[in-house]
């Protein structure tokens, strides 16, 4: 349980620490579990509607992105496989995500700021 990344292009730049700020492109997904080759159905992306700035590890998002954007360099592009419990657990996200989903989110690692 928790979250698996899978770098689909590496970054070189800095890893952001623990309250450190962050700059992130991103397209999430509700996985549909039967179709482990599919991504499922898209729920939100910030691609074309401007990045997402946000501090990172300390529970202002969903655990799988507090731990798995921690891992990542500037630059570096990554999926990031979100079990329901780092995700948005038994409550969902009320109109966009049923509870106990398991996600999945491409993520690009843009800006680290302290």
């Amino acid at each position: 349980m928790g979250v698996t990344k899978t770098v689909l292009s590496e970054g070189s730049g800095a890893t952001p620490k623990v309250g450190d700020t962050v700059t992130i492109e991103y397209t999430g997904f509700i996985k549909d579990t039967n179709k482990p080759d599919n991504k499922g159905s898209q729920f939100d992306s910030s691609v074309g509607r401007g990045a997402f700035v946000v501090k990172i590890g300390v529970g202002k998002v969903i655990k799988g992105w507090d731990e798995g954007v921690t891992t990542m360099k500037v630059g570096e592009k990554a999926t990031l496989d979100i079990t329901p419990d780092y995700g948005y657990g038994d409550r969902g996200f009320p109109g966009a995500i049923p509870p106990n989903s398991s996600l999945i989110f491409d993520v690009e690692l843009q800006k680290v700021a302290n």
